[in-house]
């Protein structure tokens, strides 16, 4: 999922009209709570903190350090957001050309060498292979050089504690075990897919959950309708969520154009939830109730989940969880939510809770930013 992270000065008036919700009516209308995605936890009500890419997507072009700290998709990655309050671990997963489940979101692997760039499909590479990029894991072996494509430039991929690739067989083994993975089913946007090839992707990562999962809690999600369909109708033990844009982008395939078309898809296919750009969620508030009558669970995504205040207003809507890069920020400003009259009970200076119209108000003036 690709985000872009702003600082919260560039959004106007955001600090300034939450606080002012203390005063504003009581929030009658709670919305009811749909299929719980934190069944593994102990308060059924949980608000659902997920470390985007682990620790948070590498924003290369950034001036923010903390979007750069750690290597998107490692096991370095993944340990660190372990060190906060999180409840899953996003990660996308792909599979080689020799039938390996590996972690890395990006559909193409770019290095450099002498000046030139190459660019070369990931799923077009054997494991050993994948494993030539990057940091390596002998002592004193150099891999091939990374790079990658921001808004069509090419740069260094460059962090502040890198790592070397790893498999999804090696996240199981070598992750903290209290955290849950959200895994990324991971196709091109832009591919047509047979269903033949799908179905032996699927099962390729099923292979390794059901090795080496053990206890840890699991969703599915992905942006490919049909692969979703499939790994439900592959297993039923794991949730599985289909990932949208919520109509901020179009596709041919109109199942992914709208909130509308992706519950049509989610209730159909007998599907968990949807996960959401949280723009399109903001866009259209009305919709989170139609999903959330249809016992269906609702989390999201997006640079704006980056933002304390948009957070705290979605669990007033009754969204089940968000999934985040600045993952400390966020899990502590989430604890101090929960902690002020317990989860769910979110109220103001006032004693009231925040009144709807409100809310709708604070979506508008995002949108318009």
């Amino acid at each position: 999922m690709a985000t872009k992270t702003v600082h919260v000065s560039d959004v106007p008036n955001l600090d300034h009209v939450t606080k002012n919700a203390a005063s504003l009516a009581v929030y009658a209308t709670r919305i009811p709570t749909g299929l719980d995605v934190s069944k593994y936890c102990e308060d059924s009500r949980k608000f659902v903190v997920i470390g985007h890419r682990g620790h948070g997507m590498n924003m290369l072009q950034s001036a923010d350090r903390r979007m750069k700290a750690f290597k998107e998709n490692s096991i370095l990655s993944f340990n660190n957001a372990a060190k906060h309050s999180l409840d899953y671990i996003e990660f996308d997963v792909q599979v080689t050309k020799d039938d390996v489940a590996i972690i890395f979101h990006d559909n193409f692997i770019l290095h450099q060498e002498h000046g030139a760039i190459t660019e070369t499909r990931v799923t077009d590479l054997t494991l050993n292979e994948f494993f030539t990029y990057g940091p390596q894991r002998e002592a004193g072996k150099d891999g091939k050089t990374l790079v990658r494509k921001v808004n069509g430039n090419v740069v260094g991929w460059h962090v502040e504690a890198d790592d070397h690739s790893c498999t999804l067989q090696e996240a199981f083994e070598k992750v903290n075990p209290k955290l849950g993975f959200n895994i990324e089913l991971k196709f091109d946007d832009d591919m047509v897919y047979e269903e033949n090839h799908l179905v032996n992707v699927l099962q390729v990562i099923l292979k390794v959950v059901y090795e080496h999962a053990k206890d840890r809690p699991i969703i599915f999600s992905s942006f490919q309708p049909d692969a979703a369909l499939h790994m439900k109708k592959l297993q039923q033990k794991y949730p599985v969520y289909f990932l949208t844009n919520g109509g901020n982008q179009l596709y041919d395939d109109i199942r992914r154009n709208s909130l509308e078309e992706a519950k049509k898809v989610v209730v159909e296919g007998g599907l968990d939830g949807i996960v959401s750009e949280v723009k399109g969620v903001f866009r259209n508030p009305s919709a989170v109730r139609e999903i959330k009558e249809a016992n269906l669970s609702l989390l999201t995504y997006g640079k704006l989940n980056n933002f304390p205040e948009t957070v705290r207003v979605q669990h007033l809507m009754g969204i089940d969880g968000v999934i985040v890069d600045l993952v400390e920020e966020i899990a502590r400003a989430v604890d101090e939510t929960n902690t002020r009259k317990g989860v769910g009970d979110v109220k103001g200076e006032s004693g009231y809770g925040i009144d709807l119209s409100f809310l709708l108000n604070l979506i508008s003036q995002v949108i318009q930013h």
